[in-house]
């Protein structure tokens, strides 16, 4: 996929899921996605987006991640648009 392409799938279809499922609205407190604007003279990003979620306490975050919804929904739209590499 490429970026503008993963830009549009996570702002337009996956964070629209994400609020359309009621433990979001019952336990985020903040839902950010954000995606690096390339500029001439800078060093190109080292990501393509970056989702900020905020939880009043671990206990919401697990109930959200445990969650039926989550883990029939989100989690399985996840793997459409997101990969994660990490080097060390």
């Amino acid at each position: 996929m490429i970026l503008d392409q993963f830009v549009d799938y996570h702002r337009n279809h996956h964070a629209l899921l994400f609020a359309s499922i009621p433990e979001a609205r019952r336990y985020v407190k903040k839902y950010t996605v954000s995606h690096p604007v390339p500029a001439d003279g800078y060093p190109s990003p080292g990501y393509d987006g970056l989702t900020e979620i905020w939880f009043e306490t671990w206990a919401d975050h697990d109930a959200f991640f445990g969650s039926e919804n989550y883990q029939e929904l989100l989690n399985p739209d996840e793997s459409k648009f997101i990969s994660c590499f990490f080097s060390a």
